[in-house]
């Protein structure tokens, strides 16, 4: 009897738990259709108006979504363009006269990854455009958190333990707000369960903004920007598996020149790899 009556309670509990949580479910539903009618949303792609369930973009854009699929491959088109501006700063390294032979500078291939591939005639462009500009840091997570979860399900990024936001000059992130590229850093961070570390590098001066300069320029544009900063120089915090996260990778320049700033105290036993959102592909 005494164990009829509990089971008829528990149910009876779990009747009103299923029920409360289906009317919240409901009322959140319709708040959301209300704020839609209120402020209208609108597709970071194509502008036209979302619907109840749509994100961010609409499902005709998401449908046509230009994801690269690199991060299943190790070798694919924005590693090999990250791995010869790596290459081609050893031999430089190596045929300068105070070089140190002791390094052989051999690296190990690095990874890179973007989301979807970025072309200056296709609308998708207006995503990071719109991250980056428009302060729609809300946009940044959530396409840093589909990144990540893609990251997290390659074998090749699955021992990634630290990821590193490109930092802003602290005056250009006054100025914005924020850092866009820590903002998708946070959730490539959170998906592939790698610690965030914003404090390790720094840059140094305030560049020129990179979308005009061809691409000699932007390579002296960055270089020496970035740096380590001198409290980690001794102790330097241990990693196995390093990615460096930046909104767009279109040369390669800016996350070479981090890059570079890392290999300062990180030797070649520690892999870094390059993440973006988005990938200038040029053919």
């Amino acid at each position: 009897m005494t164990t009829d009556i509990r089971d008829m309670k528990a149910t009876a509990f779990n009747t009103i738990r299923d029920t409360v949580r289906e009317v919240a479910k409901d009322m959140a539903r319709a708040m959301a259709a209300m704020c839609d009618l209120i402020i209208p949303r609108y597709c970071i792609v194509c502008g036209r108006r979302l619907l109840l369930y749509e994100k961010y973009i609409c499902i005709y854009c998401v449908a046509d979504f230009p994801f690269t699929y690199n991060w299943r491959i190790t070798h694919n088109r924005m590693a090999d363009r990250f791995n010869t501006m790596i290459q081609r700063d050893i031999e430089g390294r190596m045929a300068a006269p105070a070089c140190d032979t002791s390094q052989p500078g051999r690296e190990a291939y690095a990874y890179a990854a973007a989301l979807f591939l970025y072309r200056g005639d296709a609308p998708y462009r207006r995503i990071p455009y719109r991250i980056k500009y428009h302060g729609d840091t809300a946009a940044g997570r959530y396409f840093g958190e589909i990144l990540g979860k893609r990251l997290a399900s390659a074998r090749h990024f699955d021992d990634a333990d630290m990821v590193i936001p490109v930092p802003l000059h602290w005056q250009r992130k006054w100025a914005r707000g924020y850092n866009q590229a820590e903002i998708i850093a946070k959730e490539v961070a959170a998906a592939t369960g790698a610690s965030l570390r914003t404090d390790i590098l720094i840059r140094k001066r305030k560049t020129k903004t990179q979308t005009r300069l061809d691409v000699d320029s932007k390579a002296r544009n960055v270089k020496g920007a970035f740096a380590v900063r001198e409290k980690f120089v001794n102790s330097i915090p241990p990693a196995h598996h390093i990615l460096i996260v930046d909104d767009v990778f279109t040369t390669g320049a800016t996350i070479n020149a981090c890059f570079n700033a890392l290999r300062t105290i990180y030797g070649p036993e520690v892999r870094i790899s390059a993440v973006t959102l988005a990938f200038v592909d040029n053919g």
